[in-house]
């Protein structure tokens, strides 16, 4: 029997036995080499996943965008597609930022949805939203808190983009990135009481210069706050159970656009316009004796002598709110009890003709007064002013709050009989004293949050606000409320708050930020403050700045003074107030005019920023100190002093705009730099393409 071959292979017995006998340095070097194998494979993965694995990952995508996460950041992108521009980044706070949500999906099988929850911390929901037009895709963000300590904080970057609209601000910027704000509710406010807070007029709408808006639900307990710079910041408060932070992004393909199909359309109601007579008529704001009704009723006839003699006779004398109070109540005073040889006992409006009269009231009432104490005398007081509820059993104690220094107590727009009560008042008031306006002031704030006090629900935000402006629209289109918060629609002029005597955005400088502000808002309809500012300086008059403050009111919808400009100035200002009256009469009015009617039907702002016309160039965004009257005038006054030249952005390539001053033409998508602007004149350009 032949032999068999060997095959070369260990036996298993050997193999076993073999390694059995193996003495303990080999049985060491094994178990390092199986040990350095596993770290090398670790490394491996890692750096697989480093150099292979993208930071960002998609986590719901629509038809012209969609949102990624970016885990090195722990932000939200949204990026419009198909050029894969982000348009916006979004830095979440409140929840581990390092965590990336792709892996748990619990909408997975919702193609229009995204749902991640951080354990313990918040649920997020992405979903995608009808949008208002076909050019637009628009993402609802919603974020709900699983414990009570968790405050939410969504900052949007202004790096590379500038922003608009939010709240106003004392000194106001345009766009928003210059400005700082802490961490505050988002109502509407006094800068009175509190200079860092928000003024008078704001809605929950911001819109990117790329083409993105954000809008916040109005029932949504919201604050927000801005970095200069570098971000601002939707919040909620934190210490209350399950409240969500929510809010709408809308891409278009350029902020103008953006602008037109989701921001003209904010409020969602029939527009209606104030009364358009007052367009063309100045306000000259009386400051005269105010100790007695005779003593104000001889100013205002000395004022009006004063116009009449100055070849100024049209227009509006506006009485602040303590002479109206005291015309008021010499008024209420009985027939028998007056003086039978009074002449100053009835006031008689045909002695200040053609010069009109408007009167100022608010919704403050100081505990002092009779209206107050006689409501508490009636006990009637918890109707008729806002009140704190009792906790358990007890009385209800009317909130009391600061009104122009003093102690008072607020309106309850929550009752039908306060309400109807204080307008009733209002109209008897007009039609005794023959006023033809009516200015309401202190329609701003939220009086329980100003105490720290949790409102109740029909008072919750800027809902005081609103209510007060849909009441006092009731009144008539001939109606001055100084706020402003879902209320555009309404035919009501809105009071710009007082600025500084100064160059500062405190003061001149911020008069063009506001203006394009406001009317961004849709608040075209608007009184700015008095030619050279309501709060004076401790420096002396300075004719110069009166003189450009003078320039740009005379293209804004209403001319208001305080100082007259034969008090202030030389005989040459005189001079060039009438003539800037008369070309706000003949040139601006027609033009508001002619505007208002595409605001009525489209919602389209009547003062345009520059990049209304160049909607992509960058350069556009930043400009702060020109603005359009519809598509057709661009006005650039000085605002720098003792500056005679300046540089000059015209907007809309392919468009010519010719200098009204000089009747030179330029053309648009240029910068004119260096260019001549004189004490006496403006420069303005009308485009003639």
């Amino acid at each position: 029997m032949p032999l068999a071959r060997p095959t070369g292979q260990i036996p298993d017995a050997a193999w076993t036995s073999g390694f059995r006998e193996m003495t303990e340095p080999w049985k060491g070097a094994v178990g390092c080499l199986g040990v350095a194998v596993f770290f090398a494979m670790t490394i491996g993965i890692i750096s697989w996943q480093a150099l292979e694995q993208s930071p960002e990952e998609w986590v719901l995508r629509g038809r012209t965008g969609g949102m990624l996460w970016e885990r090195r950041r722990g932000a939200l992108l949204l990026r419009a597609l198909p050029a894969g521009r982000t348009v916006a980044v979004i830095a979440v706070g409140g929840v581990p930022a390092a965590e990336p949500p792709p892996p748990r999906d619990r909408c997975w099988h919702d193609g229009g949805q995204f749902c991640y929850t951080w354990e313990e911390d918040a649920e997020l929901r992405l979903s995608l939203e009808p949008p208002p037009a076909p050019a637009t895709e628009c993402y609802g963000v919603r974020w709900t808190p699983l414990r009570p300590d968790v405050m939410l904080k969504d900052c949007f970057s202004m790096a590379n983009v500038s922003w608009y609209g939010g709240a106003s601000i004392r000194a106001q910027r345009w766009p928003l990135n210059g400005a700082e704000s802490h961490a505050q509710p988002f109502v509407s406010g006094d800068f009175s009481k509190n200079p860092a807070g928000y003024g008078p007029v704001l809605e929950r709408y911001f819109l990117g210069s790329t083409g993105v808006t954000v809008t916040v639900a109005p029932d949504v307990p919201l604050f927000v706050s801005l970095e200069s710079n570098r971000h601002f910041c939707l919040e909620t408060p934190a210490g209350r159970a399950a409240v969500p932070l929510r809010y709408l992004l809308c891409v278009s393909p350029d902020v103008a656009a953006a602008h037109q199909l989701v921001g003209s359309q904010l409020v969602g109601q029939a527009r209606a316009l104030p009364d358009t007579a007052l367009l063309g008529s100045p306000i000259w704001r009386y400051h005269g004796p105010a100790g007695s009704a005779a003593k104000i009723k001889r100013g205002l006839r000395s004022l009006a002598k004063r116009l009449k003699r100055h070849h100024l006779q049209e227009g509006v004398l506006a009485l602040g709110e303590r002479c109206t109070a005291i015309l008021a109540a010499a008024d209420h005073v009985p027939w028998e009890r007056r003086k039978k040889h009074d002449s100053a006992r009835a006031w008689d409006p045909s002695l200040i003709e053609p010069l009109q009269l408007s009167i100022t009231l608010s919704p403050y009432a100081s505990i002092a007064s009779p209206l107050f104490l006689r409501s508490l005398r009636d006990g009637e007081a918890a109707s008729y002013w806002l009140s704190l509820q009792p906790q358990s059993g007890g009385c209800s104690v009317p909130l009391l709050t600061t009104w122009k220094g003093r102690l008072c107590a607020r309106l309850n727009i929550t009752s039908e009989a306060a309400l109807s009560w204080y307008l009733a008042r209002a109209r008897r008031l007009r039609q005794v004293l023959g006023a033809a306006y009516v200015v309401f002031e202190g329609a701003e704030g939220n009086a329980f949050l100003e105490q720290d006090v949790p409102p109740p629900a029909e008072l919750v935000g800027d809902r005081y606000t609103g209510a007060l402006a849909a009441a006092l629209a009731t009144l008539g289109n001939a109606t001055v409320i100084s706020a402003g918060a879902r209320s555009s629609h309404l035919p009501l002029f809105v009071q710009m708050s007082p600025l500084h005597s100064d160059w500062s955005h405190a003061g001149l400088k911020g008069v063009i930020p506001s203006v394009l502000h406001y009317s961004l808002l849709g608040y075209n309809f608007f009184i700015p403050d008095a030619v050279g500012g309501s709060l004076a300086s401790d420096a002396p008059g300075d004719p110069e700045l009166y003189v450009r403050w003078l320039q740009i009111v005379t293209f804004l919808p209403v001319m208001a003074f305080s100082t007259p400009p034969w008090l202030c100035c030389d005989a040459w200002v005189l001079n060039l107030t009438r003539q800037c009256i008369q070309r706000h009469q003949d040139f601006v009015v027609p033009l508001l005019l002619k505007y208002s009617e595409e605001w009525l039907s489209l919602g389209y702002p009547i003062f345009r920023p520059a990049w209304w016309l160049s909607p992509t160039d960058p350069t556009a965004f930043t400009i702060e100190d020109e603005f359009l009257i519809g598509d057709e005038v661009l006005v650039a006054p000085i605002t720098e002093k003792g500056q005679m030249w300046r540089d000059i952005y015209l907007p809309g390539e392919g468009h010519l705009w010719m200098d009204t001053n000089t009747a030179r033409v330029f053309d648009g998508g240029t910068i004119l730099r260096n260019y001549s602007a004189s004490l006496a004149e403006v420069p303005v350009f009308v485009k003639t393409s």
